[in-house]
Order: C-alpha cells, then structure tokens, then sequence
C-alpha cells in the first residue's frame, strides 16, 4: 500500500488511500478482517508495506491489527520499483504461511483457505479481461502462466491482487533472485516473475475464487464499492444513536457516525456519512461523506467529499478534498 493513489486526487493528498473510509471504515480495515475470516489458523502478524504516511496514519495501522488480535508490523517502499520488491520490503514477515494483498481491492468469499497448497491466486471471472491480468488454466485446475492486459483471448481469470503462500521463505527467495539478478519488467520488479520461476522449480498454484471483487482505485470505484458494501451489511444497524434528526429521512442502506446532525433532509440510500457531519436542505444517495463537513442545499449523488470541507449549492455529482470550500 505504498503507492501515491494518484486515481483518487484530491482525497488522497491529505489521506493515504488505504484509510480512507468505505461503509465507516478504512479499506485496509475491510481487506484484513476479509482475510481473517477466510483463514483456517489464527493469524500471528499483519505487515504493512508503505509509503511515509506519518505517525498518525501508522498508529491507525497498528491499531488494526491488534484489534484482530495480530501483531502489527510497519514496512517502507521509498521507491515505486515494483510489486516483487514491494513485497520484499516485509520481508521480516516472509515466513511459514503468508497472504498477500494489494490494499486498493475489497472481496467477498464464502470459503476457508486451503493451505496444504503451495499457492493460491485469488481470482474472479471477468466479461473482458484486456485491461487485466489473468491466468491461465489446465485441466488439472493449476495455474500454468499468467498474462499481463491480453488483447486477444486466452483467459477469463482475472487476478484480484491477493495471494496465499504456504512456505514464505521460498516466496522471499524468489523474490530476491529477481532483485539480485535485477531481472526487471517494464523497468520493475513484478511478483508474476517470481511465480514463474517458483512453477518452474515444481510450485503448483491454483485459483481460488470470490463472489465479489470491489475495485477502490478511484472515485466513481469508491463510490461503487461503497453501495455494495452497505448492500452486503444491510442487516446491521450502521445508524449510530447520536445522530440528530431533525425532519429527515434516511433510506437504508446507510452508514452513518458519531454526532451527526441532519436537518430537513434525505439521506441515502448507499450513503456513507462520516463523525460530525451537519446535512442541511438537501438530498444526498450513492456517495461518501467523510467526517466534520458541512452540506446544506445540495442534490448531490455519486459524490466523495473530504474531511472539514462545506459545499452549499446544487451540484449533481463531486468529488472534492479537505478543507475545501465550494458555494453557489
């Protein structure tokens, strides 16, 4: 979770991409709770690779991870050279039974990992894969190539970007021979490299597949996943008792936090609405509040809004950062 999440500007100037909220919680919070669910042995660490992303943002980390009862781990990517060398970044971590996630994807999965076997590539079957890496299949169910956005057909599969290992120290062995030997695609380090060679040496891997992968990697995906989110936890209250409402109707499913006032308003439904947001006059479905902003006289839908912003107007549709302030 290193990268500069430059899809989602201007949110992710003041915010790293990982923390920002998705039905009231950061997507990392979702992935790794997602992740623990599915597995079948307690989890012992959770590693974050990153960028500098302060101390703040590190202490919100470790306090995930120690809520899932994990060890939680800090690790740096000051160069952007590449998924292989991110994960070699943890390598600390790279021990025994690993899983691996891109923290820009959410999931939904009915299963318990297997993990008799050497690997698993979580994957989903998509309509067109040009713009995705997917793998390829024998009979036998094992994974035998990989190919990166193919313009012709040779694959459905899509990778999500979230991997199982049974043997962490091989994964961390492969992974510095293509740094050692700077064996390089498109000038970086790529894990689909390392599995390679690791299917060369005799490493079978199979696909594991999801109900339901959720992209975060810009505003409108935010948006998306964030009414599919609020759809699969529809049957949890996500309305928090401090709310103040004052002639306003929320249609569910919402997410709504702390001390919130809303006043002659409609709110949802697939609205997320962070702490100690004020909703004045307005109607407001499919969007992201994030916490302390003021809204009043808006129709607002397919929206993302910063931290401490205020927006006064009609607009249909926004996307702006923190601390910004946007009237008619």
């Amino acid at each position: 979770m290193a990268g500069a999440g430059k899809r989602l500007r201007p949110h992710t100037l003041t915010t790293p991409k990982p923390l920002l909220p998705i039905a009231g919680k950061p997507i990392v919070q979702h992935l790794v709770e997602d992740i623990v669910a599915i597995s079948s042995q307690p989890v012992e660490e959770i590693a974050y690779v990153t960028g500098r992303f302060g101390d703040e943002a590190e202490k919100n980390l470790l306090d995930i991870a120690q809520r899932l009862g994990a060890k939680g781990s800090i690790y740096y990517q000051d160069e952007p050279l590449g998924t292989a060398h991110a994960i070699l970044c943890a390598q600390d971590a790279l021990e025994g039974n690993v899983t691996v996630a891109f923290a820009d994807t959410l999931f939904r999965a009915d299963f318990s990992l297997d993990t008799t076997k050497d690997g698993v590539l979580w994957v989903q079957r998509i309509d067109d894969p040009r713009q995705f890496g997917v793998v390829i299949v024998n009979e036998a169910g094992v994974i035998t190539d990989f190919n990166e956005k193919p313009q012709e057909f040779v694959s459905d599969l899509a990778m999500i970007g979230i991997y199982y290992f049974r043997d962490g120290a091989y994964l961390k062995s492969e992974l510095q021979y293509l740094v050692d030997n700077n064996m390089r695609t498109q000038a970086e380090f790529q894990l689909p490299d390392a599995l390679r060679n690791m299917m060369k040496k005799g490493a079978q891997f199979v696909p594991g597949t999801v109900n339901d992968w959720m992209d975060c990697g810009n505003k409108d995906a935010m948006v998306d996943t964030n009414r599919k989110v609020l759809r699969y936890q529809s049957d949890k209250n996500l309305v928090s008792a401090s709310v103040v409402n004052h002639d306003s109707k929320i249609v569910q499913p919402c997410f709504i936090g702390e001390n919130v006032v809303l006043k002659n308003s409609t709110i949802g439904p697939h609205v997320s609405v962070g702490a100690g947001c004020v909703i004045e006059n307005s109607v407001i479905t499919d969007s992201i509040i994030l916490h302390q902003t003021k809204i009043k006289n808006a129709n607002l839908t397919n929206s993302m809004l910063g931290s401490f912003a205020e927006f006064d107007g009609q607009a249909h549709s926004v996307s702006i950062s923190d601390y910004s302030t946007i009237k008619n």
